[in-house]
């Protein structure tokens, strides 16, 4: 078992101090985005044995389970996350993983260099990803029903989104979604700008409803985004609640504090509310369009006290234990790696007392067992 040592992201739109406070420790007054757990060579966490991704090389069917290992091959599928909005990020969606793959090698054909600004496949791989609120979570996910997209428009007052507001009343389900979704990002830049910038002043005078998209147009002033997110479901999650991101489901996390899994890649493709590179055709080919309520999440407990938030994702699997003061210890062993990450309390892993923020690593087949009083994540795989 490995105590972790993890690199925090300074992301621009990262909080300056939701993980300072988590951790106990002052804010620096730069934004710290994300802190991530887990084998990705972009940031891999480190041990007293090497960085993760060295002890995995060392002896992958040690470390991860066999079984693992035959499903996913020798490298840890998932990395794990405290993500920490403090503005919006962009408005974006994953590929599944057969357009992954076809990104990914088409690309490859054509030379297009992997660090290029307008490269849309970094690997081979889909990500899907899991976000469980450890504070009141702001997002955007998932189209909402054409009409009440229509309605929100109308409710503007704004005579350019009219022709849009027609076609979200007139056409079917998904076809109105692509036709709009593609007018808006296909329009001339200097026009939608100025649409925004109406948009944003309705949204200023008519709160409610309209408050997240005039935050939105206050980070990405003109931005054909702050439009295209009125198309989709807002949410706020309570802690503990969650929200899975499936292949094509286009989604931003808007603010707060909380636990995010995934499938180890960096395939986004952007819709919006970013400076970076939107490829609108690639985009439209991935995007499902699609309506229906985001689907939160709220886990149920097993009788040994674990919550697992389900999804149909077999690179990664998430729960928790929340343990009251005085519980039983519980043991966690299992054939395959996992992570495990305290956030509330102190629990005791193994010979390690974990403060909130503070994760172990545990090899395959290894004897885990976890009390105290506070809240520990479980991150692992299904084999």
């Amino acid at each position: 078992m490995d105590l972790l040592d993890n690199t925090i992201r300074p992301y621009a739109w990262g909080s300056p101090t939701a993980i300072p406070k988590l951790l106990g420790v002052e804010p620096s007054g730069e934004p710290q985005a994300e802190m991530w757990m887990g084998a990705h060579p972009g940031a891999p966490s480190r041990t007293v044995r090497g960085t993760l991704v060295e002890v995995i090389d060392k002896d992958p069917k040690g470390e991860l389970g066999e079984a693992a290992v035959a499903k996913f091959g020798p490298r840890l599928p998932f990395l794990l996350k405290i993500l920490a909005a403090g503005a919006p990020l962009s408005l974006q969606v994953h590929p599944d993983l057969e357009q992954a793959r076809e990104g990914y090698e088409d690309e490859e054909r054509r030379g297009v260099p992997v660090g290029a600004p307008h490269r849309n496949y970094k690997d081979a791989n889909h990500k899907p990803e899991l976000i469980c609120a450890l504070t009141e979570f702001d997002g955007l996910c998932g189209f909402r029903a054409p009409q009440e997209s229509a309605g929100l428009l109308d409710g503007l007052g704004v005579n350019s989104l009219k022709p849009y507001v027609d076609v979200l009343r007139a056409h079917p389900e998904d076809a109105a979604l692509r036709e709009v979704l593609t007018a808006i990002l296909s329009a001339d830049r200097e026009e939608m700008a100025h649409t925004v910038a109406e948009a944003t002043a309705a949204c200023i005078r008519l709160g409610g409803d309209y408050a997240p998209y005039a935050d939105l147009a206050h980070h990405y002033p003109g931005d054909p985004g702050v439009i295209a997110a009125m198309l989709l479901n807002h949410v706020r999650l309570q802690p503990g609640e969650a929200l899975f991101l499936g292949a094509g489901i286009p989604h931003a996390y808007l603010n707060g504090l909380g636990v995010e899994i995934m499938a180890n890649s960096d395939n986004v493709l952007r819709c919006g509310l970013t400076p970076k590179h939107v490829d609108v055709p690639e985009l439209l080919r991935v995007v499902r369009f699609e309506a229906g309520d985001a689907g939160v999440l709220r886990p149920e407990a097993a009788p040994d006290g674990e919550e697992v938030y389900e999804t149909p994702i077999d690179e990664f699997r998430l729960s928790r234990y929340v343990l009251p003061e005085g519980a039983a210890a519980h043991d966690l062993t299992l054939p395959t790696a996992q992570i495990l990450l305290c956030t509330a309390g102190t629990v005791h892993v193994g010979e390690y007392d974990l403060a909130p923020g503070r994760s172990v690593f545990v090899p395959a087949d290894e004897e885990a067992e976890v009390s105290g009083a506070g809240t520990v994540f479980r991150a692992t795989v299904v084999v």
